[in-house]
């Protein structure tokens, strides 16, 4: 999953937000490197991803696109899921997109100086050009794959694969209506099996 769906299935206090992209910048162990409300958020972006990448609806999905592209199906699926994510918002939260994508970046800002430089350059632009609220737009899923193209060490088909999207988008949308349920109940399945505090997450309590 990519930056939007981890920060809706994050717990939404402020460490919850932050960590659940932090993840993406953080290798190797947790204990004794990160306070446990942030350790606790990555391990939560870890598990995420890992059942993301081990379940059958999202192979189902990746399995849609040709090679070479198919190399290249994960990053493509993790772009398209969040579109998707952000062009149904109202079905999965009361707290509109806006809102929501605001309070991420207050988040993320209000922790700014203690990031990881990488992050730093990621949380800059991703404030700067709104890219929560945006990739409710197919052209904002362009121009992320574009941006993860030119950070990849070697040439790649990423920079043409909007055009295969658009001939698999249907079976994609039906893919994510089948996987997100699955997800979210693995994430409260996780937040239970490890003590989560009482609050609830607020996007997923807005599931019912």
């Amino acid at each position: 999953m990519n930056y939007l769906a981890h920060a809706f299935l994050a717990e939404q206090d402020p460490d919850g937000l932050v960590g659940a992209l932090l993840g993406d910048f953080v290798k190797g162990p947790l204990p004794g490197l990160w306070r446990p409300s942030l350790a606790r958020a990555i391990a939560l972006h870890r598990s995420i991803d890992g059942f993301t990448d081990a379940h059958p609806v999202t192979l189902r999905s990746r399995a849609r696109f040709e090679r070479p592209l198919r190399r290249y199906a994960g990053i493509v699926v993790d772009v398209f899921y969040d579109h998707v994510l952000a062009r149904t918002w109202d079905d999965h939260s009361a707290e509109p997109l806006q809102a929501f994508s605001r309070r991420v970046y207050a988040s993320a800002m209000g922790q700014f100086a203690s990031l990881p430089e990488p992050m730093q350059r990621m949380v800059r632009r991703m404030v700067d050009e709104d890219w929560l609220t945006s990739y409710a737009e197919v052209a904002a899923v362009d121009r992320a794959l574009q941006r993860i193209a030119r950070r990849l060490s070697r040439e790649n088909p990423l920079p043409r694969a909007i055009d295969a999207l658009r001939e698999v988008d249907a079976g994609l949308e039906a893919d994510f209506s089948v996987f997100l349920p699955q997800l979210v109940a693995h994430v409260c399945d996780w937040k239970t099996r490890r003590a989560a505090p009482s609050a609830t997450v607020g996007s997923i309590a807005a599931n019912g």
